[in-house]
């Protein structure tokens, strides 16, 4: 039951997050870091330029996709200490083919529900078309189509209960 809630607040955190304070890939990390009660200023922080698909671009990875990868190398990517590893047979024991697996968890709930990763994709598939978010105008016409009223809000919630899920699964924090 416990479970069920964690994932329900991520979901529900990134949905007002996203909805208020804007920046996808922001969002996703804080709402997901809230609801497991974690803390982590710096990453927070570093995700800022990923939102809207790098800069508001949107020819990147969704910034909802990336913060979830952000998160699960934070958990389990590889230690400074292993870095000069770079024998095949001690590598793939090393804590980064755990995060990369982890990564293909996420890219598969995304590609199962938008069938990319890519933002200016996930706008085709939730607006129709893509946004330049970048140029003002094309910002306007982002928020008059509803991206903080049921579009990109959705994606991060989905995202962050997503990822929650594989945390949960993968028992990636101990349960407190």
């Amino acid at each position: 039951m416990r479970n069920n809630k964690l994932i329900e607040k991520a979901y529900e955190l990134g949905f007002d997050y996203e909805k208020n304070y804007h920046s996808c890939s922001q969002c996703t990390v804080a709402a997901v870091l809230d609801a497991f009660g974690l803390n982590n200023d710096d990453m927070f922080k570093t995700m800022y330029g990923f939102g809207g698909g790098g800069g508001g671009l949107g020819n990147s990875g969704c910034g909802a996709y990336v913060g979830g990868t952000a998160i699960f190398s934070w958990l389990s990517g590889r230690e400074r200490g292993h870095f000069t590893d770079v024998d095949v047979d001690v590598r793939r024991f090393h804590d980064m083919y755990r995060a990369y697996s982890l990564v293909k968890k996420l890219h598969k709930k995304f590609i199962d529900k938008y069938g990319c990763i890519i933002c200016r994709d996930i706008h085709m598939k939730i607006f129709g078309r893509p946004f330049y978010t970048p140029d003002s105008d094309e910002f306007k016409k982002f928020k008059e189509n509803g991206a903080y009223d049921d579009k990109c809000n959705l994606v991060v919630g989905n995202a962050a209960k997503w990822i929650a899920e594989i945390i949960i699964e993968e028992k990636l924090i101990a349960e407190q």
